[in-house]
């Protein structure tokens, strides 16, 4: 059962100059948001004041940021390019801070509700930790700024991965949609994509980039989403098996994730589908994709 909810095309919910607003405003969604949005010199985007922790990610472009309340302060986002650059910098900001967004680019910034505070956190791109995930068709690439391996958050877990053109991500399928103490988390899981030509091709001038995206049931509540998604596009996992995410061949796939929940410890704690978690072993015989990793030294 699809549930037009759990899937927002770009510029299906603008808001205050925001290309996109998602959060607990979304019947059935609690727990985590995200912001999109475009600026060009002179422009500004604004986050209000609100028991939500935030982590400004710039997506293409260079930013600074200026915020007030508990704490006062401001500071620049080098930025890149593009999402198929590599890391980069990034910006926590504890519940509780309004901030106003200035620069030229495209950028996103992933929310969790909370009352709790934490202070103020800038990650720089060269102390992103990067993790290259799987092998073979499965290879992906990682950048874990926003988990605990690289921030000291309240709720909030972020991260983005790269899926070269062809490849499997978020494979395979897996949930975490059940507290079970050491073994899965339950968690709300939000996917910001792009998708673009893959590096070093060179295609016409009317191709249209796509990837797909996948969600279904894992017990009694009905969820089945099997959407084609572009570059803007946010699809939201309530609950349920998750993956795969196709990059098509031809075409480079990045996405955002969001994830937080309602669980004392903070941390991703999954449950493979068991009808495919076997296909880890496969990886044993496997290398990763020499395609990997995406850096400002390989830009396209």
């Amino acid at each position: 059962m699809t549930n037009d909810n759990w899937f927002n095309p770009k510029g299906s919910r603008p808001e205050d100059g925001w290309t996109d607003v998602v959060d607990g405003r979304v019947d059935g969604w609690t727990h985590t948001g995200i912001r999109t949005g475009a600026l060009t010199d002179g422009g500004e985007l604004r986050l209000p004041a609100a028991a939500v922790e935030r982590m400004v990610v710039p997506l293409s472009g260079s930013f600074h940021v200026t915020w007030s309340g508990a704490e006062n302060g401001e500071q620049g986002l080098e930025g890149r390019g593009g999402v198929f650059e590599g890391p980069t910098d990034v910006l926590y900001l504890g519940s509780g801070l309004q901030a106003q967004i200035t620069g030229s680019g495209r950028v996103a910034v992933a929310e969790a509700p909370t009352d709790v505070v934490k202070p103020v956190a800038y990650i720089a791109k060269a102390d992103v930790p990067v993790e290259l995930r799987g092998a073979g068709q499965s290879s992906r690439q990682v950048h874990n700024f926003g988990t605990p391996a690289g921030l000291d958050a309240v709720k909030l877990l972020a991260c983005e991965v790269i899926t070269p053109a062809g490849n499997w991500s978020s494979y395979p399928p897996h949930k975490h949609d059940t507290h079970r103490d050491g073994e899965e988390s339950n968690l709300e899981e939000i996917y910001y994509y792009e998708v673009d030509v893959a590096r070093g091709v060179d295609a016409p001038a009317g191709a249209e980039p796509f990837a797909l995206h996948r969600t279904y049931a894992s017990d009694d509540r009905p969820i089945d989403e099997f959407r084609q998604v572009r570059t803007g596009d946010v699809a939201l996992v309530p609950y349920g098996w998750h993956g795969p995410a196709v990059a098509a061949p031809g075409y480079d796939m990045y996405y955002l994730n969001v994830m937080a929940g309602p669980d004392p410890e903070r941390v991703w704690n999954i449950t493979d589908d068991p009808a495919h978690g076997w296909v880890r072993q496969v990886w044993d015989a496997e290398t990763i994709d020499p395609r990997l990793p995406y850096g400002e030294d390989t830009a396209r």
